[in-house]
């Protein structure tokens, strides 16, 4: 059983003494607003759902204060990813206290193959970074099938972005790629002030729930046809899908009009299109 709220904090300095005990002024290079609000931490927590027997991953801990929501938790563990050597050292009566489940891995999120992280059900649950947060994200979008669930905190720009509906201004290729493999919701947002140091902007909590079963087609087939058509956004399709080949085809394969733009076209206008690529470039690939 996971330890109680009072025995994970027993004996653990408030937030902002671990900041000044370690020298943890943040680093713009770094991405860091800390997050020490441990009610808005815990709420969080609690928005990831039932964590029973889930291992947590959390990218970008700081000095702990979602942590020490996530170790509150059910999680069967929680895998802290962290760099920054400051952090490190901060984290370490946490992982003290932790009773064991609380694992800090001394890496460049990045470059971590979370697959490889544990065999059993995982979420991941963060405050991402805002400099690394969207190639995160599309490296997770990636292989999503692997998670139950991902809690993220972005800019509140980027949020809108995932959630964005077309016909929309927000509406691009983060929308399709992250509604194609997951269902989307924007749960709450931050304002500045709840940081430190304060962003200059507001921030908002995201729910991905990765689809169970998505529709079968090559991610980077989808890459390329969505970074042609919203590459020129206010083109109509059959000019902006020119690079692709016979745009004209690929248009009819799909069923959509060539008077279009991207910024109209739903989610599974997109996979017909990337279907009918596929389909176009088979014969390439399967000759001598």
């Amino acid at each position: 059983m996971p330890p109680t709220d009072a025995a994970v904090g027993a004996g653990l300095p408030p937030l902002r003494d671990v900041i000044r005990s370690f020298g943890l002024s943040a680093r713009k290079g770094l991405g860091q607003h800390f997050l020490l609000d441990l009610n808005l931490t815990r709420r969080i927590a609690r928005a990831a759902g039932d964590l029973t027997d889930v291992a947590v991953i959390e990218v970008g801990p700081g000095p702990g204060g979602l942590t020490r929501a996530l170790l509150e938790s059910s999680a069967r563990r929680v895998i802290a990813i962290e760099r920054d050597d400051r952090c490190i050292a901060a984290l370490q009566p946490l992982v003290a206290a932790g009773g064991g489940r609380l694992t800090v891995l001394a890496e460049d999120a990045l470059a971590v193959d979370m697959a490889a992280l544990d065999s059993g059900p995982m979420a991941v649950v963060a405050n991402l970074p805002y400099n690394i947060a969207t190639p995160l994200l599309l490296g997770w979008l990636a292989g999503a099938g692997r998670f139950r669930s991902l809690t993220l905190m972005f800019q509140r720009e980027v949020a809108d972005r995932l959630v964005a509906v077309p016909g929309t201004k927000a509406y691009g290729r983060l929308s399709v790629v992250t509604q194609w493999r997951t269902r989307a919701s924007r749960l709450f947002h931050v304002p500045p002030s709840a940081f430190t140091p304060p962003p200059a902007v507001q921030s908002t909590v995201v729910q991905l729930m990765p689809l169970a079963d998505p529709a079968d087609v090559d991610w980077s087939t989808v890459e390329r046809v969505t970074q042609a058509a919203f590459g020129q956004r206010r083109k109509m399709l059959r000019h902006s899908l020119r690079s692709l080949g016979d745009a004209e085809a690929l248009l009819a394969a799909a069923a959509l009009s060539g008077t279009d733009r991207a910024e109209d076209v739903p989610i599974d206008g997109f996979i017909a299109l990337a279907r009918g690529l596929e389909a176009a470039e088979a014969p390439l690939q399967d000759a001598p």
